[in-house]
């Protein structure tokens, strides 16, 4: 073997991450690189093992898919995965990063056959710590950040997503916003400190009351909105008048004293002549206006008909 043999074989070797040689039919022809302990464990074992030998049937099956996808579109091809080392047999347990890792993958098909089988060559690079800071920056941007609940940005991408539900699949869906009732006077009798921790403690509270599947956002000041997926009329009426007593009877306590707040809801269901969302929020709102004016501390649903007076539940 010439001198340029060796040293490519060397490079080829040092490279800092994974590279696999895969067949069609999910055989490991070849492992290279990809000897940092910190990042990437010991496959060498692999070599002529399947996929399917040594991988999760739900995992090997995706894998195959996407070396065939690759082979048959014949160009480079880049996508993220996860994967740990629990979930390939016989990884060395003592040796290697632990966890759900994640990886950039690179898969570029070979112009040759390997063993009669069409292959790619598989290049995996780690990318757990930029997944998990991907991660917090979403979580950051979707977050407000006084109260810990959904942002009015998140609030929205969810109704959206539901709204879109119930348009092609006609899957109830009910919004309601409230808010605090004189939230003006806990300020100026307590300070906007203490205001901020009647915000945050109530959507703690609020919590308590609701299904896995609600979603509560702060809207904007003191006013919340919760979404209502697969939610009629009658149980979210239900629900605002729990909620409503449930408030009432909260005590929050603070350097000058304890406050006790109540809430004004206005309640909206989703109908089928809704253009969109902001249809919903409108009369979510008009009915959070009127329960206002009916003396607050009370929960008005608007109909989507116009002209028909609004449901009470005082």
């Amino acid at each position: 073997m010439s001198d340029a043999q060796d040293l490519l074989l060397d490079m080829i070797a040092a490279l800092p991450d994974p590279v696999f040689i895969l067949t069609e039919s999910g055989r490991y022809a070849a492992i290279l690189g990809g000897h940092d302990r910190q990042y990437y464990h010991d496959g060498s074992h692999l070599v002529d093992f399947t996929l399917q030998d040594v991988l999760p049937g739900d995992k090997a099956n995706w894998f195959l898919q996407e070396i065939r996808t690759t082979l048959q579109q014949n160009r480079l091809r880049i996508l993220e995965y996860s994967l740990a080392g629990r979930d390939v047999d016989g990884l060395p347990t003592d040796s290697g990063p632990a966890g759900e890792l994640w990886f950039e993958g690179r898969i570029q098909p070979l112009p040759n056959l390997i063993n009669g089988e069409r292959a790619v060559v598989w290049v995996a690079s780690n990318i757990t710590e930029r997944h998990k800071l991907q991660g917090k920056l979403q979580a950051l941007s979707e977050t407000d950040e006084l109260t810990g609940i959904c942002n009015r940005r998140k609030l929205l991408a969810e109704l959206t997503q539901h709204f879109n539900q119930f348009q092609r699949y006609g899957t109830p869906l009910a919004l309601m916003i409230f808010d605090i009732d004189y939230f003006k006077r806990i300020n100026d009798e307590h300070g906007h400190l203490f205001g901020d921790q009647v915000l945050y403690e109530l959507a703690q509270q609020c919590h308590t009351q609701l299904r896995s599947a609600d979603i509560l956002g702060r809207f904007g000041g003191e006013e919340f909105a919760l979404v209502l997926p697969n939610t009629e009329l009658e149980s979210a009426l239900t629900l605002a008048q729990r909620l409503r007593q449930h408030c009432q009877q909260q005590v929050f306590n603070g350097p000058k004293g304890c406050a006790q707040i109540t809430i004004s809801i206005g309640i909206s269901t989703a109908s089928t002549s809704d253009g969109n969302i902001t249809d919903l929020l409108r009369r979510a709102d008009d009915g959070l206006y009127r329960a206002k004016h009916a003396g607050r501390n009370c929960v008005r649903h608007r109909p989507c008909e116009t002209g028909s007076a609004p449901t009470m539940l005082l």
